[in-house]
């Protein structure tokens, strides 16, 4: 019970540095960007590593790294197909999640295994 609320106050914390981090950034798209995903990352790396030890987090650490990487193959494709093809931003986001789970496999087939 007691890691449950450390792990609740440490990533309260952590989110909400980063989301006044991209508020204070212009322009004012990036205060979703900052909220988001780094500071969720931190807040795991930071608690795996306290409550597993280095190790682990090294571990969780190139997952997240090659899950971040199969997403910006997913983004850049998505944003291609709406943006030059002209498809409906459903048919492009469905479609494209075959490129992440390739990208995302394959990766760690080649990297973590």
């Amino acid at each position: 019970m007691m890691q449950l609320i450390f792990r609740f106050a440490v990533g309260g914390f952590i989110v909400s540095l980063f989301a006044a981090l991209g508020d204070a950034l212009k322009p004012k798209s990036f205060a979703g960007l900052f909220g988001a995903a780094p500071s969720v990352a931190l807040a795991t790396l930071g608690l795996t590593i306290a409550a597993d030890g280095k190790l682990y987090a090294a571990i969780e650490a190139r997952s997240m790294i090659v899950g971040a990487i199969a997403f910006c193959a997913y983004a850049a494709l998505c944003s291609r197909l709406m943006m030059s093809n002209r498809i409906h931003s459903k048919l492009a986001t469905t479609s494209a999640l075959a490129v992440w789970l390739i990208c995302a496999l394959g990766l760690w087939a080649i990297v973590l295994r």
